[in-house]
């Protein structure tokens, strides 16, 4: 790397990167690609962070890096200093503070500040790039957007407006910059990239969301800590790292390999994967919904019903080797048991499938408070049980004695876990424990991964979590759920759907398998489309047997037929 410095600027040039880092002002241009604000906002429940004084960058060589720091006066902290840490390939951008408060919300690139020229308000990073792109599915689809379009990569949300862009939770936390607009609604552009990724471990991911937030030709980068953090003496905030891409699939994997590298992430499964969850899945979710007409699909869970529609795939040649019996299998979700209504012998059934050397996983309902004491939930400011509380040991105790349940006196071989986009959100929400967001999820997944690991050694656990540092809480991703329209209110093919979302799991999970889910298909066709596509791309989940829920239309037995000769390729 080497250094120019004048009266006005440093001049870093690696081989990698141009930068000119301001002495005047905190700025540096990042050339071709941004002009990065230096201002950054730590916020608390007390109040704003402004900043009223900006002094000019201490520059230090250190270990093959080259650091500059930018401190800043504040109203919020007794300490404040912006960090830029480059190396010959990437820039890392963070925050400290020292002081005591509780964290409401953080934002980089930018913040707000009375500037030593008077300007005041907030400030941005302003963007040359022309697209960005999002690894998380969103409605409308645009996995490429204009540079002016807000992202949101978080563990809150559901099918409400505006909250739909949880399907992945948590998503690989890294956005990607491109030269070029955005053309289709899943199309990514060629050219040059760059990536801007969050290098945090889970202990440090107890924001709820990450926003990319455009405004006229800038942007900011905000954390939302909600009131769940609390500093005593000095903190440090993650590092958004900036580095050159060849494409926003090769940005996510510097991303895994960056926390891979620093210790936050592991580096692939940490169990051994058993030959039988590679096998094709059965899920009757979409048979149950295409067969409720008008009632509600989880009135259709029914042992009945399942025996009905795996006799009818197995009549034209097909026989998954896992099966995974869905909502609503059990009386409450929180502390679920078989509702023998439904499944009046679900031990002796799945005995039987496993005598025919099939699985059986079961659906979990995430963060489900419901059959639970409020003493285990998290709980809003009236007492009320809002989710599941990991961090509460008696919630554990309680789990380890349902996975001896239902893995062990029942006998399921796993579970597909789902709603994990269910966090918990709020600032005056209490838990028993400190962590929050992204950390208190991990947690949850843990309490579950660990409690059936230890009944059953096999056992399959299933999740829509493709965060590098989720590795160690999951043996398979599912791609969950497609969506429908893009911006336009066109249709978007599912099996285009399902490549982007497979690129983006095993870009950043390279050792897992990907469950590529089924549901909901918009047409016939299209689910043809989409069950060809399954076997090259992962584990095939076949969820429709007698009609598409959508469309009415008929499901032939060649249809079935055709399926089962893709599944033997």
């Amino acid at each position: 790397m080497r250094i120019t410095t004048t009266d006005t600027a440093h001049y870093l040039e690696t081989g990698h990167y141009r930068l000119t880092v301001s002495r005047t002002d905190p700025s540096a241009e990042l050339e071709g690609w941004m002009t990065l604000n230096l201002l950054a906002s730590v916020n608390t429940a007390a109040g704003r962070d402004e900043t009223y004084e900006t002094l000019p960058p201490v520059l230090d060589r250190r270990d093959g890096t080259v650091v500059f720091d930018f401190p800043q006066r504040t109203t919020g902290w007794e300490a404040k200093t912006v960090r830029l840490t480059c190396t010959p390939e990437t820039i890392a951008l963070q925050v400290r503070v020292e002081g005591n408060g509780v964290l409401s919300d953080v934002t980089l690139m930018g913040g707000r500040a009375v500037l030593n020229t008077r300007a005041s308000g907030t400030f941005r990073t302003g963007l040359h790039a022309r697209g960005v792109f999002s690894p998380t599915p969103a409605h409308p689809i645009q996995v490429v957007r204009p540079v002016s379009v807000p992202v949101a990569l978080t563990v809150v949300g559901d099918a409400s407006p505006g909250r739909l862009h949880a399907v992945f939770s948590p998503p690989p936390l890294v956005l990607a910059f491109g030269k070029e607009a955005p053309a289709g609604a899943t199309e990514v552009p060629d050219g040059d990239w760059l990536g801007a990724s969050v290098r945090a471990g889970i202990a440090d991911l107890t924001f709820t969301e990450l926003a990319y937030e455009p405004l006229d030709g800038g942007a900011l980068l905000r954390f939302d800590y909600e009131g769940h953090t609390e500093v005593r003496g000095a903190w440090t905030s993650p590092a958004v790292v900036f580095r050159a891409a060849s494409s926003p699939w090769e940005a996510i994997s510097h991303h895994r390999d960056d926390l891979v590298t620093h210790g936050l992430a592991p580096e692939g499964p940490v169990r051994e994967r058993h030959a039988w969850w590679s096998e094709p899945l059965f899920c009757g979710w979409g048979a149950q919904c295409a067969r409720a007409d008008g009632r509600s699909p989880v009135e259709l869970s029914r042992q009945d019903l399942y025996d009905e529609w795996l006799a009818r795939i197995e009549e034209h040649g097909i026989v998954p080797g896992t099966i995974v019996i869905d909502d609503r299998w059990q009386l409450t979700y929180g502390d679920p048991e078989p509702d023998e209504a439904k499944w009046p012998a679900l031990r002796e059934w799945i005995a039987a499938r496993h005598a025919r050397g099939q699985r059986v996983l079961l659906w979990w309902r995430a963060w489900s408070p419901e059959g639970l004491p409020a003493q285990e939930c998290v709980t809003d400011a009236g007492g009320r049980a809002v989710a599941a509380d990991p961090s509460n040991p008696a919630y554990r105790q309680r789990i380890s004695a349902v996975m001896e349940r239902l893995l062990g006196d029942l006998g399921a071989d796993g579970f597909k876990v789902d709603f994990t986009q269910w966090s918990p959100s709020g600032s005056h929400l209490k838990a028993y424990g400190t962590a929050w967001g992204p950390a208190l999820l991990h947690e949850l997944l843990a309490t579950l991964y660990d409690a059936a690991k230890a009944v059953k050694s096999d056992a399959l656990m299933i999740t829509h979590t493709p965060h590098p540092a989720f590795a160690d809480v999951s043996d398979m991703i599912r791609l969950n759920d497609v969506l429908e329209y893009d911006a336009a209110g066109d249709l978007v093919p599912a099996v285009d759907q399902l490549r982007y979302r497979h690129a983006v799991a095993t870009r950043a999970m390279p050792g897992h398998l990907v469950d590529t889910d089924q549901w909901p298909m918009p047409s016939r066709a299209d689910w043809l489309a989409y069950a060809e596509a399954q076997p090259e791309l992962g584990v095939p989940a076949l969820y429709y047997v007698e009609s598409i829920d959508n469309t009415r239309e008929p499901i032939t037995g060649a249809d079935l037929r055709q399926i089962a000769e893709w599944w033997r390729r």
